[in-house]
């Protein structure tokens, strides 16, 4: 399992990449970002294309993935110095068509690892059609701009409701690597870590995004954060190895506190 946090702290950086934090997310999405989120609780970011440069040399066993912007006039231009910068693996957001992510394949030209961030009805539609198109390393299926993208009122309903489930059959057949969305601590989180952890071994993931709650704690207090992400995989490694783990429980528990919530919000 890849774990990634969203960081562009030199100094946090650092020690991420000493405990073995996998990758390292440089955030340039900012094309239509504010319009689809500013209403709620998440984080717009303000990173640039400079820290790419300034982080890259200070890695020694975590990767620098780049999210870019989606498919724009200026896209080839972004790719490029994002690879010259020293970026291991590109990420494309918000793509709606087969087109698009033909167009960013051919842009990064096999000079990085490819990762398509799946997070909008018109890919979740056109799924099939964007699978046959060659040269996709990796995918990442983003629940929060997904869920906004089909009107749901909470973003895990996509994965009670089946859409994860959906969704991952079509990657595994075609062999891609995959993961989704984002994790809390073990014990925290409007669904918990430990929840969550379990789909991912079920859905056979090898990728997830560590939460705003991790990056709190190692903001306020690193050995904290180090004692979080050692607990997190830890447990990973412990579910990994149990046969008996009872998948079909810990979904109904998830479907429970979905629509607890949803019921929550008054629908």
């Amino acid at each position: 399992m890849n774990f990634m946090i969203i960081e562009n702290d030199l100094e946090l950086i650092k020690k991420y990449d000493s405990i073995g934090v996998d990758r390292i997310f440089v955030d340039l999405e900012i094309l239509g970002k504010k319009e689809r989120q500013g209403h709620l609780d998440t984080v717009i970011s303000e990173h640039s294309i400079e820290d790419i440069k300034k982080i890259k040399p200070h890695l020694s066993n975590s990767q620098l993935l780049v999210r870019i912007n989606p498919i724009n006039k200026n896209s080839k231009l972004e790719i490029d110095n994002c690879i010259k910068y020293g970026a291991d693996i590109l990420m494309l957001p918000m793509f709606k068509s087969k087109k698009e992510v033909q167009t960013f394949i051919s842009y990064v030209n096999s000079r990085a690892k490819v990762c398509l961030l799946l997070e909008t009805s018109q890919a979740l539609c056109r799924i099939d059609d964007i699978l046959e198109v060659k040269g996709i390393d990796e995918m990442h299926i983003g629940l929060n701009d997904l869920h906004l993208s089909m009107n749901l009122d909470f973003m895990f309903e996509l994965l009670s409701g089946g859409i994860v489930d959906y969704l991952v059959n079509k990657i595994k057949s075609k062999n891609i690597p995959f993961g989704f969305g984002g994790i809390a601590t073990l014990d925290s989180g409007m669904i918990s870590g430990e929840m969550v952890l379990k789909e991912h071994i079920r859905l056979d993931s090898s990728m997830v995004i560590l939460s705003r709650a991790f990056k709190n704690a190692a903001a306020e207090d690193f050995s904290r954060f180090e004692k979080e992400f050692f607990k997190l995989k830890s447990k990973l490694e412990k579910l990994k190895q149990d046969k008996n783990i009872d998948f079909i429980s810990n979904i109904k528990d998830i479907k429970k506190a979905v629509k607890k919530i949803i019921e929550s919000k008054g629908n």
